[in-house]
């Protein structure tokens, strides 16, 4: 495990880290990995500081207002490189929270502690294509204003099943489930309800939903649909989706989750702290992810929606990788240049570097509609199909370790945003 330290005064806990039989590549001051990131004047240290953040499995940081940054957070992002935040006092918390690193740990804690998180790191030497422990749960957000969450969630399901793959799609959205009306369902079956309810009482495993989902055809997607009234939401509570999406690690290669938009957190404006809340699906299926795909509608609207979400999205699901797919894009509504438009937009504003995009494609997406079944059935040619297929290659199913897979495109020259 290769670690960058940087702590004023860290030696000693470099050298503890060290006698943990950690790599440390390098020890800075607690601001030169945010000074660097921003592009401001550190001599000849910056580039230095730049190359050992991004050759480093672990970025050890202490946390304070002038160390951590959007750039930094992005940039770690980008190369792979996970942060380790370290503080003590109650505000620093709150601003590593902020920054989505909500696991902080004490700054004079036990280097032993300090290095079993570390070990839970993935390291850049894992051979490409390692399988995680268990198979990968993808969670497909996007912020309010329907910019096509479970189409590409569909979509998504279809490509991944290519190969004999078997994959579960799930229909969390607690707010507007869909899933089953547009693929031609029907919607009083038992569904992800049952198999939360089952979840909850211990009678949950492979079997069981394999009985309580859909088949979609000859594809190898077996669908577990959402609510058919809105009004059911709280049987969807938190430990029960979380149980559930664990014991769908064992049932499915791929578990696809389409949640909803909403991450608002309401404790603190009802008196029943113990009560049900209708984002709790959400936020559950979020954090259970191993892979977050953020969807953003390619259009004034659209990404301004999700640049005012994207802050909380990444402080709900910390760590995980987060890709971000522009949908329906199309010059008619940015102009000249719309992928550099939305590119900028969203690396200026939101720290975002790498951005997928999806054409607008109405044609295939109306007839796929009208049948009743996905767009990749249908248009298997279609625009859309050819591009979502792209990104599921290089972005979802490239990414099983997402800093190695980060780290060949850098190495390469690739851009990020591959359509």
């Amino acid at each position: 495990m290769s670690v960058v330290v940087a702590i004023d005064e860290g030696q000693a806990i470099a050298d503890a880290l060290r006698r943990e039989g950690h790599g440390v590549v390098a020890t800075v001051r607690a601001a030169a990995p945010a000074l660097a990131a921003a592009e401001e004047l550190l001599g000849a240290d910056a580039e230095a500081v730049l190359r050992a953040v991004a050759e480093a499995d672990a970025l050890v940081l202490e946390v304070r207002r002038d160390t951590v940054s959007t750039a930094l957070v992005a940039l770690c992002d980008r190369v792979g490189t996970r942060i380790v935040p370290l503080c003590d006092a109650a505000a620093e918390q709150r601003l590593a929270q902020a920054f989505g690193l909500e696991q902080s740990h004490p700054l004079a804690g036990e280097a032993w502690r300090l290095s079993d998180v570390l070990g839970a790191v993935p390291s850049r030497d894992a051979p490409d294509g390692a399988p995680s422990t268990g198979s990968r749960v993808i969670a497909v957000w996007g912020p309010a204003g329907a910019p096509g969450r479970s189409t590409v969630a569909v979509e998504l399901a279809i490509e991944l099943a290519r190969g004999g793959r078997h994959v579960g799609l799930v229909d969390a959205d607690t707010h507007a489930p869909s899933l089953a009306l547009a693929l031609g369902l029907a919607d009083e079956g038992p569904g992800f309800a049952a198999a939360c309810r089952q979840a909850e009482l211990g009678g949950l495993d492979a079997r069981e939903l394999s009985r309580v989902s859909v088949a979609l055809g000859r594809s190898g997607v077996d669908v577990l649909t959402g609510l058919n009234r809105p009004s059911r939401w709280p049987e969807l509570s938190e430990p029960r989706v979380e149980r559930a999406l664990s014991i769908c690690r064992d049932w499915a290669d791929y578990v696809v989750v389409d949640v909803a938009a909403s991450l608002e957190r309401d404790e603190e404006i009802v008196s029943d702290l113990d009560g049900p809340r209708r984002n709790a699906a959400t936020l559950a299926a979020l954090r259970a992810a191993d892979l977050v795909v953020a969807v953003a509608a390619a259009d004034p609207v659209g990404i301004a929606r999700f640049l005012r979400a994207h802050s909380e999205l990444r402080a709900t699901v910390g760590a995980t990788p987060v890709v971000v797919l522009a949908n329906r894009l199309r010059p008619g509504a940015l102009g000249i240049d719309a992928r550099g438009q939305v590119r900028r937009t969203l690396d200026r504003f939101g720290g975002v570097g790498d951005v997928w995009f999806v054409p607008q494609d109405p044609r295939s997406a109306d007839a796929a509609l009208l049948a009743a079944r996905p767009i990749a059935e249908v248009s298997p040619k279609s625009p859309f199909t050819l591009a979502l297929r792209r990104f599921v290659g290089e972005a979802v199913v490239g990414a099983t370790t997402p800093a190695t897979s980060t780290r060949r495109q850098r190495r390469t020259g690739r851009a990020a945003t591959a359509v």
